[in-house]
């Protein structure tokens, strides 16, 4: 991996650590993951005549994967709700990896190597310590564990559906572009509250939906200059991102444990994406 492609997938990280503090921040989170969700689409739109359209098989993957991400967006707003940026963010994050492996094993069939093993332990210890953390909201912990699970799936339902699209950009474009079903259930079931948002709590939401949109982008396009295992890997240095956000911009504590946490976290998903 070079230097160029280095900075290109930290900078993916930076970026999805961001949006979620944006999120974390929110006078009203479900209204701002509705925007999100809104900032991913209206790009989509935009580029929908520019790209090629997908292979009919995809389509099932794409609306499946779009109901899931609306139980994402719903178990992100409990998880933030009930806990910390930095506690969340690493279990929600390193958690699913863990859940992927293990059910290539059960259904796939496939054979761990010992350094998945060791990956996947080392994630443990790291979420063993975030859990913990003395007056840790064990709703929160079970919240994020519950969002890591959604993140596995679409993760599993997405990498099939992109294979069978002959066109890995028109597939992220479509799927963007179908966000616009959960975008206008969120704020449609809560019109009233999205009205009395203010413009900045507006702009924030759009902001965070193109910063991820554009994160994402970032990984996939690194992903077509560098091997996808090191590109994945790396990427996941999101989880020390969110808990310096987390620590040293919201204040959250105690500060020591939670980077050692999230450090541990980190190295494990590393671990395991090399393995």
């Amino acid at each position: 991996m070079t230097t160029a492609v280095l900075l290109i997938v930290l900078l993916a990280a930076l970026l999805h650590a961001l949006w979620n503090a944006l999120v974390k921040t929110s006078a009203d989170r479900a209204i701002t993951l509705g925007l999100v969700a809104m900032g991913h689409c209206l790009p989509a739109f935009a580029l929908l005549p520019f790209v090629p359209v997908p292979a009919i098989e995809a389509f099932a993957f794409i609306i499946a994967s779009t109901v899931i991400h609306w139980g994402y967006y719903y178990f992100l707003n409990i998880s933030y709700r009930l806990g910390d940026l930095s506690l969340i963010y690493p279990i929600a994050r390193g958690t699913a990896p863990v859940m992927v492996a293990f059910g290539a094993m059960i259904w796939a069939d496939e054979t761990l190597p010992v350094w998945a093993w060791i990956g996947i332990l080392t994630i443990s210890a790291g979420v063993m310590i975030l859990a913990a953390i003395r007056h840790a909201d064990k709703r929160g912990v079970g919240a994020a564990l519950a969002t890591s699970a959604i993140i596995a799936a679409y993760s599993v339902v997405d990498g099939i559906g992109i294979r069978v699209s002959d066109t890995p950009i028109g597939y992220v474009v479509w799927l963007f572009a179908a966000e616009v079903f959960v975008a206008v259930f969120v704020i449609g079931t809560r019109f009233e509250r999205a009205r009395s948002i203010s413009q900045r709590s507006f702009a924030v939401g759009l902001t965070g939906g193109v910063i991820s949109g554009l994160a994402y982008a970032l990984a996939l396009f690194a992903k077509t200059l560098a091997p996808i295992g090191v590109v994945s890997a790396v990427r996941e240095t999101s989880v020390i991102f969110a808990a310096l956000i987390g620590v040293y911009w919201l204040g959250e504590g105690p500060a020591r444990r939670r980077l050692v946490a999230a450090s541990v976290v980190a190295l494990g998903v590393i671990i395991l994406a090399l393995s």
